[in-house]
């Protein structure tokens, strides 16, 4: 579904900071823009994770975080504790990063447990498969689609913003052809204007991540709305 205001378009979006730059101040802040302008989560690093937790309290916004980030090379194992730790400590979703290399290596088993031993670790917390389509072929992202899905993921997501391209209208296309309408798609790497964003929801989009998420708004509100 299309926004058609501003509060309707804040509700879909992941209000993100994964630079490694990032201080406490700054996660504080992006933690009160969340709640200022409604997003729909806040998504930062693990190490930053505890307080975004404390910091959204209360407050409406979820606190998310990533696992094996931004490679997704990470040893299952290390990934499932990565994703376990999260949980206990307070994360409302997991995004994790596809073993990117197996699966061009066509080793499916392994990105297959690799998703579900993840998916295990978080129980009842829902676990966003990170694709990073930019590196990938038509065919490995319908299979790693597939694999996600069978695994247990209830998102797939395009990318991780650190690679060498971004969310595009025709992979946000693909993913939601591919897990049919019971799995969420979430669209995210380099998405910085409304038109952006409304773009990728309108290709089947359900959740934005985004770091430009205030400026968008911005837009709306000075006539840059749908």
């Amino acid at each position: 579904m299309i926004p058609d205001t501003p509060a309707a378009l804040a509700a879909v979006i992941d209000h993100t900071l994964l630079k490694p730059e990032a201080t406490a101040a700054d996660i504080e802040r992006l933690c009160a823009q969340a709640v200022r302008f409604g997003f729909k989560a806040v998504c930062v690093n693990p190490w930053h994770l505890p307080l975004a937790v404390n910091s959204l309290r209360g407050c409406a916004p979820l606190p998310i975080t990533v696992v094996g980030f931004p490679l997704g090379a990470s040893q299952t194992l290390i990934k499932a504790r990565e994703a376990g730790l999260a949980v206990e400590q307070g994360a409302a979703e997991v995004d994790m990063v596809l073993n990117i290399g197996a699966l061009k290596g066509a080793e499916l088993a392994l990105v297959r447990q690799d998703v579900a031993e993840v998916v295990r670790a978080c129980g009842p917390v829902p676990v966003k498969v990170i694709l990073e389509t930019c590196l990938l072929t038509d065919a490995e992202k319908e299979q790693a689609c597939c694999l996600a899905v069978d695994a247990g993921a209830a998102f797939v997501k395009t990318s991780t913003g650190f690679a060498v391209g971004g969310a595009t209208e025709a992979d946000v296309l693909l993913l939601r052809r591919v897990v049919g309408p019971g799995i969420g798609v979430k669209a995210s790497g380099g998405i910085r204007t409304l038109a952006d964003a409304l773009r990728l929801l309108s290709a089947g989009a359900d959740r934005l991540g985004a770091s430009a998420g205030v400026q968008m708004l911005e837009q709306w509100t000075t006539g840059g709305g749908a």
